[in-house]
């Protein structure tokens, strides 16, 4: 049904840390939403349109690459008046009305100035929040990623020198969760069953009350799930407040001044364009090194296989890559591959740039 001049047009923020599948998520709720018109923005970290170019083959008519928005220009949290805002007005301004809006942020993006801007008179009185979704990776959890486990944060401080960072991402990954209307612990399936309880259990207890934590594997669940929550979350902003604003008032409180900017510096990101490959088992044998000596936290893109009619898209969380061919190439695009890289702060970016090339121009040569 399309919405009326006198309805909100509800919005679902999905949130998340790098690599917890977002994306996989959004493909999976675009496949599954009937005839609904759908806008999504998009906030990527990097300067490459990988998730909107993802997302706009997804095969939903009803949600082209004319219903895409993409913010590149930084974290939407830092950006809300410069590029958020404008985006929601690019929406409301359609002569075709949408029935929801998708937002997806970048893995960096704190939710709550997010939730915030909701509040804006240009939005208010048009668009509601209908709910708040983070996603997490219980894989990484269940491994001691951002875990409470004072003594799995340490050990893997030992394993992974460039993880030093690991308190400012506890802290991002805590505001999600409190932030959040439903929190999906996905790819389940690489959890055992009590593993996965125990898990349940934690996150619970980080959450605010009531938020239902829900276990899934490969982003899938019911789409009217989801997209049905009808939270009007930015009516609730006072029960979700970060760190930062905890330590804003705790500055108010005691006099002494706190640090409370969000700051990035503890990511890198790259992106190129590489050539077609020849052979893309060896390709993904040899990402798979780079990312072991680079300790790379996420990767993706999608890569022209030499002899093939369709793109390849490639994942990589850590060690684990999972690739697959998603569509044909269309007629006059050009093949080639693009990656996007994301790391910690003491991430060699011309190192990694340079061995990602090395291994495409090597793997052309053997053609």
């Amino acid at each position: 049904m399309q919405s009326t001049s006198l309805e909100k047009i509800p919005a679902t923020v999905i949130t998340g840390f790098l690599g917890s599948g977002k994306t996989t998520l959004i493909t999976h709720l675009l496949q599954n939403v009937g005839d609904k018109k759908i806008a999504l923005i998009i906030n990527e970290f990097g300067d490459l349109g990988i998730d909107g170019n993802l997302l706009a083959s997804c095969g939903n008519p009803n949600c082209t690459e004319d219903d895409i928005i993409e913010l590149t220009n930084g974290c939407i949290c830092c950006t809300v008046a410069d590029d958020f805002v404008p985006a929601i007005e690019k929406i409301l301004a359609r002569e075709e009305k949408i029935d929801h809006i998708i937002i997806e942020t970048s893995g960096l993006a704190l939710p709550q100035p997010l939730v915030q801007a909701f509040n804006w008179p240009e939005i208010k009185a048009k668009v509601t929040i209908n709910g708040v979704i983070t996603v997490a990776d219980a894989e990484a959890l269940a491994n001691g990623r951002f875990a409470h486990d004072e003594s799995q944060v340490q050990q893997q401080r030992e394993e992974d020198e460039n993880l030093d960072h690991i308190s400012s991402l506890h802290e991002l990954f805590e505001d999600q969760l409190i932030c959040a209307d439903m929190i999906l612990l996905n790819k389940a399936e690489l959890v055992n069953a009590d593993r996965l309880l125990e898990l349940t259990a934690e996150i619970s207890r980080e959450a605010r009350d009531g938020v239902p934590v829900v276990a899934i594997s490969r982003g899938i669940i019911d789409a009217n799930v989801i997209l049905g929550l009808d939270m009007s979350a930015e009516d609730d902003i006072a029960s979700r407040k970060s760190h930062h604003e905890m330590e804003h008032d705790a500055e108010h409180e005691d006099g002494q001044p706190h640090h409370h900017a969000h700051d990035h510096d503890d990511f890198k990101s790259i992106s190129l364009d590489l050539p077609a490959i020849a052979d893309i088992e060896q390709f993904e044998a040899g990402l798979a090194a780079i990312i072991h000596q680079h300790s790379i936290l996420r990767l993706k893109g999608f890569v022209a296989v030499a002899g093939k009619d369709m793109r390849y898209i490639v994942q990589a969380v850590g060690p684990r890559i999972e690739g697959y061919y998603d569509r044909m190439w269309a007629f006059g695009e050009e093949r080639k591959s693009r990656l996007v890289v994301i790391s910690g702060a003491k991430f060699n970016e011309v190192e990694v740039t340079s061995q990602l090339k090395q291994l495409a121009e090597a793997l052309l040569a053997a053609e």
